[in-house]
């Protein structure tokens, strides 16, 4: 229990500006032997601690596949993450405890076509599980990453995209709300072109899909209209949690507790919830 419930230290080994309010956090254990250690899945998430800031939930937005060290991505959206964005510079330490909750179903994802449906810092969590299916990649079939963002700006991971458009075994779909005069790819909101650009083949394909939740609520909307059933439509909840155990209430939902029943839940049963969309 130690590592969930007393944090252990790491140290900021690289900062990256990935949009004007969000930056990628890449930690490694202060403590010799203790990153060969450490165990996490896609869908996961840990505890970040700020000492004398407080502390706050954020996804691993890196594969166990590359150990070497994990990532968070960090919005500037609160009192604690802005003193985070501010007071923290490569080489501090920080607390981590984690990790927690479930993780993708990669058993049911084997064998399968593979979309991947991102919005904004929505496409963290979606990384995680995107990297691991590339360093396994023929565990897979068709696979595709469509993602969306306000602006150019806004969009995360630059290089990772460029490295993933490279790659021929994946199809990348990307898009901004509105035109720029640089923009040189699609315009309209995240499920219009999924239905009017993407237009997925239904048959033996899983849908992961994580963003805003209003794009969540469309999105998961344009999937059923397209045929899609509620069992092969992923998402997760991980922007509701706090304390991380259930301890808090922050995250409930009726009798379920998205931290420690989630935050990967899929359609099938979000329809059993009250309505959090």
């Amino acid at each position: 229990m130690e590592q969930l419930l007393v944090p252990m230290i790491c140290k900021i080994d690289k900062i990256i500006q990935e949009t004007p309010d969000i930056r990628t956090y890449r930690l490694k254990f202060k403590e010799e032997g203790r990153m060969e250690k450490f165990s996490w899945m896609p869908g996961q998430f840990i505890e970040f601690s700020f000492l004398g800031s407080g502390e706050c939930t954020f996804c691993i937005a890196s594969s166990s596949t590359r150990k070497e060290s994990f990532d968070c991505s960090i919005k500037r959206a609160g009192i604690v993450t802005a003193d985070i964005h501010s007071g923290l510079d490569e080489g501090d330490e920080v607390g981590i405890r984690g990790p927690y909750g479930n993780w993708f179903p990669l058993n049911d994802l084997k064998g399968k076509n593979l979309l991947f449906v991102g919005g904004g810092i929505g496409l963290a969590p979606l990384r995680s599980l995107i990297q691991y299916c590339i360093d396994n990649r023929n565990d897979y079939k068709d696979f595709t990453i469509l993602y969306g963002a306000r602006s150019s700006a806004d969009m995360c991971y630059k290089d990772e995209i460029k490295e993933w458009q490279a790659n021929k075994g994946l199809r990348v779909v990307l898009t901004i709300d509105k035109a720029e005069e640089t923009w040189k790819s699609n315009v309209g909101v995240v499920p219009k072109i999924l239905e009017e650009v993407v237009k997925p083949v239904i048959e033996n394909t899983k849908v992961i899909t994580c963003g805003p939740p209003i794009m969540i609520k469309y999105t998961i909307q344009s999937l059923l209209k397209l045929g899609f059933a509620d069992k092969d439509i992923i998402t997760t909840l991980e922007m509701k949690m706090q304390c991380g155990i259930g301890k808090c209430g922050r995250c409930n939902i009726g009798s379920t507790y998205v931290c420690k029943d989630g935050p990967v839940f899929t359609n099938e049963q979000l329809k059993l919830l009250p309505d959090e969309f």
